[in-house]
């Protein structure tokens, strides 16, 4: 079986034992299942798990990046991938808030109902542009690593990138070990990889197991509204763009991406599913990395698809909640909102709740408003995250064939870059091994 395949099943069969911890009331408070079940060793293997990605996506970014530069060589061309990039990732997040509030004007969801909320949620003000673009250049590159700050990674390494091609033939041994450490990170990804069925199936049994379905049947016109939405962007929207920009076959991209999706939709995380997206393009659609390495990690950091939907809806919905008409003026205003706050704004669980009470607060509605989709935002912030990595890989896949850095057999080949298992190349374990022997021996 596949690593595709037992992660779907362990995600069919998450779902299932969280329903039955849920519905059977084994969850309650203080009770043995709900202190080391679910909020024992299901907590601890998805945290793990989560962990152990988010630990990759640093020196994965940096050396891929570095080596994509490095690989490409020609620094009018990077500028041509930035740019080609930057400008779909704007147009597929503009096109997803527009879609997404059109059917929510169109449905109405919440209308009628009495705004009223118990919940509380702080405001966080929308820093000016300047500030967003000052932010990109870091002031202390160490503190940026630390920190996991993408937009500042992504600058610094393009930076370094250009500087070693500024050196010449002298870099050329600097360049071949970096190469060899990419190498390694991706072999680090299918390690870690290897233990993601038993992780997702964690994840999922304890995010169901404490939500349930009380709170998914409580909100179901926002969720419906919202979940189809998704669905309609990602099955609709950006199939249609890869094959109009392309000419690739969107079926072929579906089988392919999945890896992503999934471990997407577990960790709610776009950062975190770096290095799984960078695997799926590369290895299996045959995009080249000196593109991925660029546009991955750009999309994680500014292509908020799903959360711009989210915002969309959520908007409309608060706003017939409340019985507050915001007109044409404030629906624009959502959506220039909804796209220029998407721009430096961290891929993590929950930042789309921010994002949102900055729109809030700029049309005028009462944050407080937000604690009425809080409950819910979780489960629906996994379905939104899977949206997102699926747009940067079809952002990197069609600057790829534009830039003629994608491997046309590979993408069209169903079986490229499966994973089955994590294999040791006991041959190169010899060689390996024999060398630092000797090397041992000499000093």
């Amino acid at each position: 079986m596949t690593l595709t395949a037992k992660v779907l099943w362990a995600m069919g069969l998450g779902i299932v034992v969280g329903l039955v911890i849920n519905l059977g009331g084994l969850a309650g408070e203080g009770s043995v299942i709900s202190e080391y079940l679910v909020g024992g060793v299901f907590a601890l293997v998805g945290k793990a798990f989560v962990t152990a990605l988010k630990m990759l996506v640093v020196p994965l970014v940096f050396f891929s990046l570095l080596s994509g530069v490095l690989g490409i060589g020609d620094v009018r061309k990077l500028g041509s991938v930035g740019v080609k990039s930057f400008g779909l990732y704007l147009l597929t997040t503009a096109i997803a808030i527009a879609v997404a509030m059109s059917i929510a004007l169109l449905v109405a969801p919440g209308s009628g109902a009495n705004g009223v909320s118990e919940a509380s949620f702080s405001a966080k003000e929308a820093p000016p542009l300047s500030d967003v673009l000052l932010n990109i250049i870091p002031d202390n590159v160490i503190h940026a690593f630390a920190t996991g700050n993408m937009l500042q990674i992504i600058f610094f390494s393009i930076l370094l990138g250009i500087s070693l091609l500024m050196v010449g033939q002298r870099a050329k041994a600097i360049a071949e070990g970096i190469e060899i450490l990419n190498e390694a990170m991706m072999h680090m990804v299918t390690i870690v990889m290897s233990v993601a069925p038993y992780a997702v199936f964690a994840l999922l049994a304890k995010a169901v197991a404490e939500l349930g379905l009380d709170l998914l049947l409580s909100l179901a016109g926002y969720v419906v509204v919202l979940v189809v939405a998704l669905m309609l962007h990602l099955f609709g929207t950006l199939m249609v763009l890869l094959k109009l920009l392309s000419g690739l076959s969107p079926k072929a991209f579906l089988a392919k991406i999945r890896d992503a999706q999934v471990f997407a939709f577990s960790t709610a995380s776009s950062n975190a599913t770096i290095p799984v997206t960078l695997r799926c393009v590369t290895k299996r659609m045959g995009v080249d990395n000196s593109v991925a390495s660029f546009t991955i990690p750009f999309g994680a950091t500014i292509n908020m698809d799903g959360t711009a939907i989210m915002q969309g809806v959520a908007t409309v919905f608060i706003a017939n909640v409340y019985g507050i008409e915001l007109g044409l003026g404030g629906y624009l205003t959502v959506i220039l909102m909804s796209v220029l706050a998407s721009i430096g704004t961290a891929g993590v669980p929950g930042v789309g709740l921010i994002m949102l009470s900055m729109v809030f607060v700029q049309v005028g509605l009462p944050v407080e408003g937000i604690g009425l989709i809080l409950g819910v935002d979780r489960i629906l912030d996994m379905v939104r995250t899977s949206v997102n990595v699926t747009g940067d890989a079809v952002v990197t896949c069609i600057v790829a064939k534009a830039e003629g850095e994608l491997d046309r057999a590979c993408f069209e080949d169903i079986s490229a870059g499966i994973v089955e298992a994590v294999e040791i190349d006991v041959e190169q374990e010899a060689k390996l091994a024999e060398a630092m022997d000797r090397v041992q021996r000499e000093a």
